[in-house]
């Protein structure tokens, strides 16, 4: 994970929103749980696919950060229960294997966007804040 940013010149949330956090790289999980937490992020981390689906059915979220490869589920086959429970919800999937052919079938199926970790937090905020956006919930 890139250091913090000294500035912390990313767009600001104006108010919580809710982020459930999904990857099962514990250790990344939640480095990036505290940077989000930081910026104005409620964030829930699911270490696994199974338990974020468990999660997601009790719970409702802004926005998801789905990992691609997991050990237990695929983020794809996660993506697809997380757009049956709420379709509405912007998902936006990390991947530390750059797979552009995955990424893609990812967006065909409802995906806002991707991006490949680590990636930098300013970079992140700003697709978080877009993918909001574009659900007119805005930051």
């Amino acid at each position: 994970m890139p250091s913090e940013d000294a500035n912390n010149s990313e767009p600001q949330p104006r108010k919580e929103r809710k982020l459930l956090l999904v990857d099962d790289e514990e250790g990344y999980a939640a480095v990036l749980a505290k940077r989000l937490s930081r910026r104005n992020f409620l964030v829930k981390t699911a270490l696994s696919g199974t338990e974020a689906i468990h999660i997601l059915r009790n719970e409702s979220f802004d926005i998801a950060l789905l990992d691609l490869k997991m050990e237990d589920m695929d983020g794809i086959e996660v993506l697809k229960v997380f757009k049956s429970i709420e379709p509405k919800m912007p998902v936006l999937i990390l991947t530390g294997h750059g797979s552009e052919t995955a990424a893609r079938i990812g967006m065909e199926l409802g995906a806002f966007d991707y991006l490949v970790k680590p990636c930098e937090l300013s970079e992140l905020i700003l697709r978080i804040s877009n993918a909001l956006k574009d659900w007119n919930e805005g930051l």
